[in-house]
């Protein structure tokens, strides 16, 4: 068990803390003075503060002390990790970004300004507004904070697009898996918690036809405003979209054919010619208009809003009458609950398997008490098996609400890791000391190709990764 649990950890490490060549490295014996300024006179430039280069990238013994601040921000701890071990983490960073540059990895300004948006959103909300924002990380003012917070930005991204790309190249075969399996001995092998399968019906209400058009009429008084230049399209969808993933931003996405959003809304963005707005369109998620600001190629810049037509208690009540009625029928026999998914649930992605419920973490169909989510544990904790639950009123996160019937049709109980039961999870632990290996195997090909210098006393430091060539 201590083996698979050091190969977790090690992989969470590696893959959690990531958010000219000079055949050569170098080690710097001089002392450095500890200001973080770099300072430029004439044909001269006085260096303060430097701890190690990476590539064209340069790390200053202030940025450790951010990363802590970072860190910390976040709601994370600092105790354990000690200055050598935060300095290892950013030479991995710089180098990974480094050699982004080098692969020619695309990261574009309007990626960067999006991610800031929300980070920005984030800790405004946890600190209280932008100013303290800006005292927190003792800048002058906010634009210097802003020009700091996007130099960061695309760095990690840049950072992330490489290990991306290192990992998305691995893959593992069934006899891989196998002999990784063979090779654990049995007193280390992984015992994996109680697990549940799940299934759910929804029934959403069913909104009436006036209420569908007072939305319609409301996002067409939107976008007759805008046209005439009496409110921006930004503004509107800040104070009026039900959107909680893009309201922040005034609506702002940007997609291209294969980004994950419904094919209704794709079919009318990529439809719309640069600086259009859309008549109003229905999806399942509500009414939309789209703004599309730009068109770069095959990527999209756009802004929409996205209004729900109100739910009636008339049309809550339907709903529950309907799903009672259903759940009647289960019990009585008249059809299974498979069955009754298959036919009635209103939810596409869950009814074709019977509603039964799939796992986001794992991808698979089983659900780990100890990580199950806290709502999603509470609807079946006390269920018996095959046991339906009485009718349960679920509001998402734009408001929405919808009834639904659960049950729980498989229960796995704690055990030993055994390979035809648990294969998928064997395959994903193997994979993950896969991509280890590739991203170690990278770093030590990289170090000897890049000029790295490390300085004063952080070239003491005990490494992972051989930065120091003695």
């Amino acid at each position: 068990m201590k083996v698979i649990n050091n190969r977790i950890a090690l992989t969470f490490f590696i893959l959690l803390f990531s958010i000219g060549i000079v055949t050569a490295q170098e080690v710097i014996k001089d002392s450095v003075t500890a200001s973080s300024k770099v300072i430029k006179s004439n044909h001269r430039q006085k260096i303060d503060g430097i701890i190690a280069k990476v590539g064209d990238y340069i790390i200053l013994d202030s940025d450790i002390d951010k990363s802590y601040m970072e860190i910390t921000s976040q709601g994370g701890s600092v105790k354990d990790i000690t200055r050598c071990q935060m300095l290892g983490k950013l030479l991995e960073d710089k180098l990974y970004a480094h050699q982004a540059v080098q692969d020619s990895l695309k990261v574009t300004d309007a990626e960067v300004k999006s991610m800031m948006e929300e980070r920005l959103n984030y800790m405004v909300e946890q600190i209280g507004s932008l100013d303290k924002v800006v005292s927190y990380y003792k800048k002058n003012s906010v634009e210097d904070f802003k020009s700091y917070f996007f130099d960061i930005l695309k760095e990690q991204k840049l950072t992330s697009e490489m290990q991306k790309k290192i990992i998305d190249g691995v893959e593992i075969t069934p006899e891989e898996v196998r002999n990784f399996f063979k090779a654990i001995p049995k007193s280390d092998l992984p015992v994996f918690g109680a697990e549940m399968e799940v299934a759910q019906i929804i029934i959403t209400p069913k909104v009436s036809d006036a209420a569908k058009q007072k939305v319609i009429d409301k996002l067409k008084e939107f976008k007759k405003e805008i046209l005439a230049g009496e409110s921006s399209f930004a503004t509107k969808a800040v104070l009026y979209s039900q959107d909680p993933g893009s309201r922040a931003t005034g609506g702002y996405y940007k997609m291209n054919r294969k980004t994950q959003f419904v094919k209704e809304f794709k079919d009318v963005a990529f439809g719309l010619a640069q600086g259009e707005i859309s008549e109003p369109f229905e999806t399942d998620f509500g009414f939309h208009i789209i703004y599309v600001e730009k068109i770069k190629g095959q990527d999209i810049e756009l802004r929409h809003i996205l209004l729900s037509p109100v739910v009636t208690t008339e049309d809550l009540n339907a709903a529950k009458e309907k799903i009672e009625l259903i759940r009647k029928r289960i019990i009585d026999k008249e059809l299974t609950f498979a069955d009754a998914a298959r036919t009635m649930s209103d939810e596409k992605e869950t009814r074709a398997n019977g509603g039964a419920l799939i796992n986001p973490k794992t991808q698979d169909t089983r659900f780990e008490l100890t990580k199950m989510e806290p709502s999603l544990y509470s609807q079946i904790s006390n269920l018996k098996d095959n046991e339906i639950s009485q009718p349960l009123l679920d509001e998402d996160q734009s408001g929405k609400k919808k009834y639904k019937l659960i049950t729980v049709t498989n229960r796995i109980n704690q055990h030993t890791a055994d390979y035809a039961m648990d294969y998928i999870k064997i395959k994903d632990l193997a994979l993950k000391e896969k991509q280890i290996k590739a991203i170690a195997k990278w770093f030590d090909d990289k170090i000897k190709d890049t000029y790295i210098k490390i300085i004063g006393e952080y070239r003491d430091c005990e490494f992972t990764n051989k930065w120091v060539k003695k």
